[in-house]
């Protein structure tokens, strides 16, 4: 992994373009679990947008905020 992908800019970036809305809300839930969910979802999709790794499920819409 280069270092430089660990910039705030580009984990901010990640978070916000590269990640499932689901997962975003879900940290807020009241419930643990999913919140724990949440967070590991989270995690997975910005470690694969950094590296470039990316597998998008096709079952998945891309529907614009």
């Amino acid at each position: 992994m280069q270092t430089d992908s660990l910039q705030p800019a580009a984990i901010a970036e990640a978070l916000l373009f590269s990640t499932p809305g689901w997962a975003r809300i879900g940290l807020t839930a009241p419930d643990e679990q999913m919140r724990q969910k949440a967070a590991q979802e989270l995690a997975v999709s910005i470690a694969q947008a950094l590296t470039g790794d990316r597998t998008f499920d096709p079952n998945q819409l891309h529907l614009p905020l």
